[in-house]
């Protein structure tokens, strides 16, 4: 892999590790991280009670070209139900008995600060 999309890919799962720990310490169950299927990926699958919540994940270092929330466009919502759709299949669970959420969870690195991280519930 080149050099950036190596770097890219470590800064990404970093983002999603802070994210899970996050979740955890709220309640949240972790049912599956990077659930792959029709050729595409929803970061983390959670159970906060009854519902299952759907997570994309966005980290970034900087946000001058805008936060990471924005960059969860029309077709990467669109993406994401199939794969929502297809998980609660594969698991035996109703779309219609099934409480389901799409969150997204953005990841900011500061060098010296850590991570900030904004948690839209219901995003989409």
């Amino acid at each position: 892999m080149p050099p950036a999309s190596e770097a890219r890919r470590v800064l990404g799962r970093r983002g999603e590790d802070e994210a899970v720990r996050y979740l955890k310490a709220r309640g949240y169950r972790i049912l599956a991280r990077g659930f792959r299927m029709l050729r595409g990926e929803v970061d983390i699958i959670a159970r906060q009670g009854e519902t299952i919540v759907f997570v994309e994940v966005r980290t970034r270092r900087r946000t001058e070209f805008g936060s990471p929330l924005e960059s969860v466009t029309g077709p990467k919502q669109d993406q994401v139900r199939k794969i929502a759709l297809a998980f609660l299949q594969k698991n035996g669970l109703s779309e219609e008995r099934t409480a389901c959420r799409f969150d997204v969870l953005s990841v900011v690195w500061s060098e010296g600060r850590g991570a900030a991280l904004t948690h839209v519930e219901n995003a989409f």
